[in-house]
C-alpha cells in the first residue's frame, strides 16, 4: 500500500492595485476642498488667533507686537464694575442683555405661535409662508433703514397718525435714550420670527399623527396636547432656534447702525458696536480686540455645549 503525499498549496489572490482613474476619483474631493479649507484656516482661524494676540498688546492705531499682558481686559473689567458714570462698555453689556433676552424670547414665542396657526392647514398657507419668510431674505441694513423711516417721529407712524387727527399720539422711542434699544428688538423680531416659524413648522409636520390621535382619544384637550406632547417633542427645534438667535444677537452690528446710528450718545450700542468704535475710530485696537475676544468666548460658550449634546454617542 503506497502512501501518496499530497501537498496542498494555498493560493492567495493577488491584490489588484487601484487604477489611476480610481485614485483620481478618490482624491478629487480633497483637491476641490483643499483651497477653501486653506482659506478658512488662514482668514478665519488665523485672524482669530491674531486678534487674541493683539488683545494682549498695547496696540493703538496700528498693531503692536509687544506683549503687555491682560491690560485691555482689566480696563474692560473696570469699565464694567467701577465706572461712574456708566461707561460705553457697560452700556453695551446691558443692552446686549436686554436685546438678547427679548429678541430670543419673542422670536421663539411668536415663531411657535405662527407655526401652530399654519399647521392647522388653513386656506392660503402657501401665500402666508413666503410673506412671513420674506423679511429674513433682507439684510439687516435694509431692515434697519425701513424701520428707521417707520419709527421716526417726523416721517413714519407718529407723523401719519397726526395727519389722520390723532395728535395726542406720541412714539419717540427711536429718539429716547432709555427706549431706543427696544426699537432694535422690534426690528430684529420682525426679521427673524418668520424664519423661526419655518423651523417650528417643519418640526410640527414631522410629528407622528398617530400620537396626536391617541392623545385625543384619551380625552386630551388641545392645550394639553400641545403642552404635554407637541412642545416637548419640539425640544431639538427649540435648541437649534436658540443657537441661531443667540448667534445673530451677539454679532448684531449693522441693524443698530442702520436703525439708530448708535442711538443718542451711544445708548443703543451693542458689544459689536463698541468693538468697531474703539478699534477703528478711537484708536484703541487692543481694547477693541479684547472686546471681540469676549464676544467670541460668549458664542463659544453657547455653541460648544450644543455641539457636545448633538455629537456625543448615545448610550446603547
Amino acid at each position: 500500500m503506497s502512501t501518496v503525499a499530497t501537498t496542498q498549496i494555498k493560493l492567495t489572490p493577488e491584490r489588484s492595485r487601484p487604477s489611476v482613474r480610481a485614485r483620481l476619483q478618490d482624491a478629487l474631493p480633497k483637491i476641490v476642498l483643499a483651497p477653501s479649507f486653506a482659506i478658512t484656516i488662514v482668514f478665519v482661524y488665523g485672524f482669530i488667533m491674531w486678534t487674541v494676540y493683539l488683545s494682549f498688546t498695547n496696540s493703538k492705531t496700528f498693531p503692536s507686537y509687544v506683549i503687555t499682558g491682560p491690560r485691555a481686559y482689566l480696563r474692560l473689567w473696570g469699565w464694567t464694575f467701577d465706572s461712574d458714570p456708566p461707561s460705553s462698555w457697560y452700556t453695551s453689556i446691558v443692552n446686549m442683555g436686554i436685546f438678547g433676552f427679548l429678541y430670543i424670547a419673542i422670536c421663539l414665542a411668536l415663531g411657535l405661535f405662527l407655526a401652530i396657526l399654519l399647521d392647522q392647514k388653513i386656506r392660503g398657507e402657501g401665500v402666508l409662508r413666503p410673506i412671513y419668510l420674506y423679511p429674513m431674505a433682507l439684510s439687516f441694513i435694509v431692515t434697519g433703514v425701513a424701520w428707521k423711516w417707520f419709527l421716526d417721529p417726523g416721517l413714519g407712524l407718529e407723523q401719519t397718525l397726526h395727519q389722520w387727527g390723532w395728535t395726542s399720539f406720541h412714539f419717540d422711542w427711536i429718539k429716547n435714550k432709555d427706549f431706543v434699544i427696544y426699537t432694535v428688538v422690534i426690528a430684529g423680531v420682525w426679521q427673524a420670527s418668520g424664519f423661526i416659524m419655518a423651523m417650528f413648522l417643519a418640526g410640527l409636520r414631522g410629528i407622528d399623527g398617530e400620537i396626536m390621535k391617541a392623545a385625543q382619544i384619551d380625552g386630551a384637550t388641545t392645550f394639553q396636547l400641545y403642552r404635554r406632547i407637541v412642545i416637548p417633542l419640539l425640544r431639538p427645534i427649540f435648541l437649534s432656534a436658540f443657537i441661531v438667535l443667540a448667534h445673530l444677537a451677539i454679532k448684531s452690528y449693522d441693524l443698530v447702525v442702520a436703525l439708530t446710528s448708535g442711538g443718542p450718545g451711544g445708548s443703543a450700542w451693542l458689544p459689536s458696536n463698541f468693538m468697531y468704535e474703539y478699534t477703528f475710530k478711537r484708536n484703541e485696537m487692543a481694547v477693541g480686540s479684547a472686546s471681540a475676544v469676549i464676544m467670541l468666548m460668549t458664542i463659544v460658550a453657547i455653541i460648544v455645549p450644543y455641539l457636545y449634546s448633538e455629537l456625543r454617542e448615545k448610550p446603547r
